[in-house]
């Protein structure tokens, strides 16, 4: 004698549920990643041989950094094509969740932090004589010795950003201007503000803690200082897409990711610092004021470093 359907169904949800069966025979997600694929990869991999569920990642570059994959996202809102962004700062996750891009419920979440820091090579300059805060950057001393990724895109624009919310539109306006006046280098990213100090074709950099970590793991001779209260604490960010096309999968990696094992293996390979959340002395920034002045903030910006 036959099951009458409504049985049978029920029946086969209720064995779903306890063995975490899919309708998909091949479940994966999509990850947009601003985290460096060197420390974001391996993680990535190991989530994928632990659950079965294939990762298909997406990767920034170093020029255009996080700007590149939050425009991708926007551009796609109506049709998502990923499911899960990894930032490695805050400010553009920011910028995605008021547009609506994330999932309204536990759709944004932060965990562990780096920091900005000033680098210098310690081969040209000793400590004693280095500069100690952002302000001195400007000193006809240090012209043409200064480095700084292209202040449009990745850490490097959320820093001058929030230093213009700090320090006021005039005054920071100012310091940029005498910056560049300066002929202070800009390159493309963080990573080449090291790899340009290391080789001594820049004295000192602007730069993250996670670059700096990476060059003194190439022998560079560099040592990273600190800013003082003009110092940005970076933590790495993850957004789930509103309306993703696996949202089952972007919620299991979301919980991956917050997870202790994978703070400890960041921090371990100095990708993060640390792993609290909490911020330490340095910039209190106003995210929803600076999302409100962004575009004011962004076109000084271009008009002085525009290359």
């Amino acid at each position: 004698m036959a099951w009458p359907w409504p049985h049978l169904v029920a029946c086969m949800l209720a064995a779903c549920a306890l063995t975490g069966c899919s309708h998909d025979p091949h479940p994966q997600v999509v990850v947009y990643a601003a985290q460096d694929q060197v420390y974001s990869e391996p993680i990535l991999q190991e989530f994928e041989k632990r659950t079965g569920i294939r990762v298909r990642a997406v990767y920034d570059s170093e020029a255009v950094k996080t700007v590149g994959l939050a425009n991708r996202l926007l551009a796609e809102k109506n049709h998502p094509q990923a499911d899960l962004f990894w930032g490695n700062e805050e400010l553009r996750t920011r910028q995605l969740a008021v547009q609506g891009v994330f999932r309204e419920t536990n759709g944004v979440a932060t965990f562990g932090y780096r920091t900005r820091r000033i680098v210098i090579n310690t081969n040209r300059l000793a400590l004693a004589d280095a500069p100690r805060s952002l302000t001195e950057l400007t000193n006809p001393v240090w012209r043409g010795k200064v480095a700084l990724g292209y202040p449009l895109f990745g850490t490097t624009a959320t820093h001058f950003l929030a230093l213009r919310q700090h320090w006021g539109a005039g005054p920071w306006e100012a310091w940029c201007r005498a910056l560049q006046a300066n002929e202070a280098l800009v390159v493309d990213g963080n990573s080449v503000v090291v790899k340009f100090v290391g080789r001594g074709e820049a004295w000192i950099g602007l730069t993250d803690s996670d670059d700096v970590a990476a060059g003194q793991r190439e022998g560079l001779p560099i040592v990273a200082l600190p800013t003082g209260p003009d110092t940005l604490f970076i933590p790495n960010t993850v957004g789930v897409i509103r309306g993703g096309p696996h949202p089952a999968e972007a919620g299991r990696l979301l919980e991956y990711l917050q997870s202790p094992e994978v703070l400890t293996r960041l921090v371990e390979v100095n990708a993060l610092e640390g792993a609290r959340t909490e911020r330490g002395t340095g910039l209190a920034v106003d995210w929803d004021a600076l999302l409100g002045e962004l575009e004011a903030g962004t076109q000084t910006l271009r008009g002085l470093f525009l290359r």
